[in-house]
């Protein structure tokens, strides 16, 4: 393991010292709990978008046959749209 330091907010480090202490651990150890609880959720999201992605094929229409091919031609021409024009 590593020793590292970090700063906190006042109230952080009172409720990490509480949650420790009721659960009968470290700080240290908390922190690390935490760490690998964050870990896991991020290392999770890309799959989550990608099933989300999945899920939303064939899902909409636009009469365009070649939508495909050019999505970036229509996404600019619509960011076009959308950018207000100076006076």
């Amino acid at each position: 393991m590593v020793r590292t330091q970090i700063q906190m907010e006042d109230d952080q480090i009172s409720w990490l010292r509480m949650e420790a202490s009721a659960r009968g651990v470290s700080v240290s150890q908390l922190i690390r709990e935490g760490v690998a609880l964050f870990r896991s959720r991020e290392e999770r999201i890309p799959e989550e978008k990608k099933r989300r992605a999945l899920a939303a094929v064939g899902r909409f229409f636009s009469n365009l046959s070649d939508v495909s091919e050019r999505h970036d031609d229509y996404l600019a021409e619509n960011f076009v749209k959308e950018v207000p024009r100076g006076k």
